[in-house]
């Protein structure tokens, strides 16, 4: 399994969100690296966003959510064009699920297992 994973679930519609790009950087220095992205399947996951035996260093990490073009193919409003939720990774190679629980008007998010 990937160390880290993604969910997304719009909470408005009561399902997954599909089809929201995302990508995945990592902090170095003053810059910040693209490691990985893929698009949410129906599911609203994106299966292998990194290889299952990868390990990433401690660092602090950036997941950007791109959700303007999930909300325009629903013929809504934007408030949000996208999300980004920066996180610490700590250098025990333990798993972290980085859930967003998304809305037209609002998003959460939490360390999920």
């Amino acid at each position: 399994m990937s160390q880290i994973t993604t969910h997304i679930l719009d909470t408005a519609r009561g399902c997954p969100a599909a089809g929201v790009p995302l990508a995945l950087f990592h902090r170095q220095d003053s810059d910040w690296v693209e490691i990985a992205s893929g698009t949410t399947n129906e599911d609203g996951r994106v299966a292998g966003l990194l290889d299952g035996d990868r390990v990433l260093p401690a660092g602090t990490y950036r997941m950007h959510f791109a959700t303007g073009g999930y909300f325009s193919a629903l013929d809504l409003n934007i408030f949000y064009p996208y999300v980004d939720v920066v996180f610490n990774l700590d250098d025990g190679g333990e798993h972290y699920h980085i859930p967003l629980l998304l809305s037209p008007f609002g998003y959460s998010t939490y360390r999920g297992s």
